[in-house]
């Protein structure tokens, strides 16, 4: 196994991370990041956290200091230009349909090659950012791989676009991000260890979720 991500693919997160998004977090969000030295600088983990925006991948990205791989469909892979540019980031594909085994196969072979591998506790954006219903994914894909998991909260990203008005302006909202420790992979991959941990994690990160600015 890797311990860390391919040097083409860090050059370029660094790239953007310092030319585009940590200049934009800084001043345009007014970001700040708590807990960054629990973050793993090489090998393996899967970060898991809440999520109310379409900014919340590259801002938890830049929070943590490494690349974060995250699941795109299949179809984005087959643009030329496009599946070169979204590897290098650390997305993996998978297919329409294939359900949780498809997402499985895929974020564990990218932890094969040393990424961070970022997963959405509850699967999709809610609407103030906390966790209500935390699905056991990425509890799963940690036992399978046998790494660590790494609870992240993102607070104030769901006041950055409102529903219906994607023709405005990103609001310039404070965002602050909060980085939890980390959390051993559950001792197996039957049902009540998994939901010990999804149920752990979900816990840490609302707790972090509601300490605010």
């Amino acid at each position: 196994m890797r311990q860390r991500e391919p040097l083409s693919s860090l050059i370029s997160y660094r790239l953007l991370k310092w030319s585009v998004v940590h200049p934009l977090f800084k001043t345009y969000f007014r970001g700040q990041i708590h807990g960054a030295d629990n973050v793993p600088r090489t090998g393996p983990v899967i970060i898991v956290s809440n999520h109310a925006s379409y900014f919340d991948p590259p801002l938890l990205s830049t929070a943590v200091c490494r690349p974060v791989a995250y699941m795109a469909k299949e179809e984005l892979f087959q643009v030329p230009v496009l599946k070169g540019a979204i590897s290098l980031y650390g997305a993996y594909p998978v297919k329409r349909g294939a359900g949780d085994r498809g997402a499985i196969r895929a974020a564990l072979a990218a932890l094969e090659n040393g990424w961070a591998v970022g997963i959405f506790l509850e699967g999709t954006r809610t609407a103030d950012g906390s966790i209500n219903d935390p699905k056991p994914g990425a509890a799963m894909i940690a036992a399978k791989g046998d790494v660590p998991l790494l609870p992240v909260s993102l607070w104030g990203t769901e006041k950055i676009l409102r529903v219906g008005k994607t023709g405005k302006l990103p609001v310039a909202t404070p965002i602050t991000i909060r980085i939890g420790e980390l959390i051993p992979p559950p001792e197996s991959a039957k049902r009540e260890p998994l939901q010990e941990v999804t149920n752990r994690c979900a816990e840490v990160i609302n707790e972090l979720h509601g300490l605010g600015r």
